[in-house]
């Protein structure tokens, strides 16, 4: 019985929601009546009061762990965010040391082969 009256209360608090909302419409707010745009503007998106988080252009482990995010009541789950930037940073990491590694070794043979001179191979005779 009491789910039945908290179903119905909650019928008629809707219906008469929806039978006011042409009545909102002409109201009058200084001196002006709202119109339908004036009444969804309080769903817009918030303005931004927080600076970006904002990674450099080639990001570095060290940039990664050096994040911060801003705490909100309805933001992402902080665990999943860390997980994320905790496979980027492991990510950047394999990275950096294999182009390092390549750097090397192209230094390697950039040296190898200023040594040698230029290659003698078949070469049109004139």
């Amino acid at each position: 019985m009491t789910f039945l009256l908290v179903f119905l209360a909650i019928v008629v608090l809707g219906a008469a929601f929806v039978m006011a909302t042409p009545l909102l419409r002409r109201i009058k707010v200084g001196g002006r009546s709202l119109s339908a745009p004036d009444l969804e503007d309080g769903f817009e998106e918030p303005a931004a009061n927080l600076p970006a988080v904002l990674l450099p252009e080639r990001p570095t482990p060290a940039d990664v762990d050096r994040l911060r995010f801003s705490l909100g009541l309805r933001g992402y789950r902080m665990d999943q965010v860390d997980e994320v930037l905790d496979r980027l940073r492991d990510q950047l990491a394999v990275q950096q040391s294999e182009l390092s590694r390549l750097r090397g070794r192209l230094a390697e043979l950039t040296a190898g082969s200023a040594v040698v001179g230029p290659a003698t191979g078949d070469q049109p005779h004139e």
